[in-house]
């Protein structure tokens, strides 16, 4: 989740326009490759480009190739900065993304390996 000065904001319902497509659950964690090399964070930054899985959140009335719950992976940047809301489910950041740069669909949550076979590891102190 983003660091953020403001509280979440708390919605009841949520509903996406057009064909619109809002995700969830994207990683920008630091990640450690198997060979030892060190992906930076790249949460609103240069480095570490590559694509993101996010978790399909809403999708609009007109969007016919994807649906909520499935996963999506998008090409680098093609989406929005995050809004941290609250829902029923508790807080979360959303985005939305670029239509056109959806580049896989997934029904299951897939194994990030979209550069390597790198892990998330934890954040070290500075």
């Amino acid at each position: 989740m983003a660091d953020t000065m403001f509280e979440p904001h708390k919605i009841k319902g949520f509903r996406a326009l057009h064909d619109y497509v809002v995700v969830t659950e994207m990683n920008f964690e630091e990640r450690l490759t198997s060979n030892g090399i060190i992906l930076p964070s790249d949460n609103a930054k240069s480095e570490g480009i590559r694509p993101r899985w996010g978790q399909v959140y809403a999708v609009g009335p007109d969007q016919k190739d994807v649906k909520p719950g499935q996963w999506v992976c998008v090409a680098h940047g093609r989406w929005t900065r995050g809004v941290d809301i609250e829902d029923e489910d508790g807080v979360k950041t959303i985005r939305r993304v670029d239509n056109d740069d959806v580049l896989l669909v997934a029904d299951e949550c897939p194994i990030d390996d979209t550069m390597s076979d790198a892990v998330t590891v934890p954040t070290r102190a500075r």
